[in-house]
């Protein structure tokens, strides 16, 4: 668990805690972020991610891997070796920073989920591999086209920890980057007995809000789903909170 506050000083409203609670190394990322912004922020991680056994696809019966996340990337294993050089469908700047590292030829990057890249696939790229964790969303794929997914990591649930259930007993802002973690952390709240009404959330995507659930301060969506536009609304957040002028909804 790592906390602190910005050492150039806070930004308006920063008196309002933002929780960090992705997985690491994303948490790090997250936080070092937010108080870059002068936010005064803290990681809980309350998922870790484990590598799964995966059985590989030959390389032959491949024209393009599918990767929704760097997970796949970092948990993959030597197996991911056969793959180098192939084409890479990916969302996300970490995700194409992370396959190009990999040794593969990152062609398209999309935002949001990974069904916004199926409608650029070029048309030689017929036979998918898609590696993914073990929960994940189905695709619809374009005619033609045939996609063998691989799950090779897992995002493993944690309690919540006492330090955090404190901090929630007061005002709060907290980060949903995914559904997961929207659906966990409210069933976390509930087993701790936390007063929605004292918790602000900011989500990466509308996708992620209907998995929390009802009855917080707010419940917010970023402009873009991806980390800088969701640390974005935090800062808007909390200043919103500091002058009295909140929203309940950004849907």
């Amino acid at each position: 668990m790592g906390t602190g506050e910005s050492e150039g000083g806070q930004a308006e409203g920063s008196r309002l805690p933002v929780i960090v609670i992705r997985p690491e190394p994303g948490a790090a990322t997250s936080l070092e972020a937010a108080l870059g912004l002068g936010l005064d922020a803290h990681a809980f991680p309350l998922f870790a991610v484990r590598a799964l056994p995966w059985e590989p696809v030959a390389r032959d019966e491949v024209d393009a891997l599918v990767l929704g996340s760097a997970n796949a990337l970092r948990h993959g294993g030597e197996a991911l070796e056969a793959y180098r050089g192939l084409p890479a469908y990916v969302v996300g700047a970490a995700t194409a920073k992370a396959a190009s590292a990999a040794g593969l030829d990152v062609v398209a990057t999309g935002q949001g989920g990974l069904q916004s890249v199926m409608a650029q696939l070029d048309p030689a790229h017929r036979r998918l591999l898609r590696l993914t964790g073990r929960e994940h969303l189905a695709l619809e794929l374009p005619a033609g086209v045939t996609m063998v997914s691989r799950e090779v990591y897992a995002s493993e649930a944690r309690d919540m920890p006492e330090a955090l259930a404190a901090m929630l007993r007061r005002e709060a802002l907290v980060l949903l980057h995914s559904g997961l973690a929207a659906a966990h952390f409210a069933q976390c709240c509930a087993q701790r007995g936390i007063d929605r009404s004292l918790v602000h959330l900011a989500a990466i995507g509308p996708r992620v809000t209907p998995l929390a659930g009802s009855d917080w301060i707010q419940l917010r969506v970023a402009d873009r789903p991806d980390d800088a536009a969701l640390l974005a609304l935090a800062l808007r957040m909390c200043q919103e909170v500091a002058t009295g002028s909140i929203r309940t909804t950004d849907l």
